[in-house]
């Protein structure tokens, strides 16, 4: 059976640049607004079949506006920053940058005592291939970094392609493939 996932990163609780790692505050303003103008394209994901989320508020609050009802799923908590949660990277460069030099470097490494970048990829991935079997779709609501890993994780890439992927605000990406065999699907915007 080939499954169908499709990953939906959560709207903004804070401005880019204000982001702090393990954010785990609620939707701002601005993710509200973003929500309302991506809903119309996104809704139709709610008639997936198994529908989750990230345990974050704003990932619970963006499902719940878009009308998911999801489920919240512990595994697709965002990566385990250690003693570096709530500050941001800037912070953290100004104070430790060779621990932030560490990180970057080596996907094995967990200068802030959470969890190796190698070890967030693997459990993501180990989420995507353990999903139940089900006839139609499946849709998460995920933090950035959380759809960051599963894309890694299905294209088989080199941990280090972490950094080079970009994933904004209520953005999608669709999986399909069977446990351990995924493929990035992209589909055709409507205009």
């Amino acid at each position: 059976m080939t499954f169908r996932v499709s990953l939906v990163t959560a709207a903004r609780g804070s401005a880019l640049l204000a982001e702090r790692f393990d954010d785990d505050r609620p939707l701002d303003e601005a993710g509200w607004h973003e929500v309302q103008l991506a809903a119309r394209a996104l809704m139709p994901l709610g008639a997936a079949e198994l529908r989750y989320c990230s345990p974050t508020p704003r990932s619970r609050a963006t499902g719940d506006a878009l009308g998911f009802a999801p489920l919240v799923q512990p595994a697709l908590r965002d990566c385990d920053m250690g003693r570096w949660r709530g500050y941001t990277l800037a912070d953290i460069t100004a104070c430790e940058p060779a621990a932030v030099d560490a990180w970057l470097a080596d996907p094995r490494s967990a200068p802030h005592g959470g969890e190796p970048l190698l070890a967030f990829i693997s459990r993501i991935g180990g989420w995507l291939d353990t999903r139940p079997a089900c006839d139609g779709a499946i849709v998460a609501v995920a933090e950035p970094a959380v759809v960051r890993a599963a894309l890694v994780y299905a294209l088989k890439a080199p941990p280090a392609t972490y950094w080079s992927v970009d994933v904004g605000p209520l953005s999608m990406v669709t999986l399909t493939g069977v446990p351990g065999r995924w493929s990035l699907r992209l589909e055709a915007g409507s205009h």
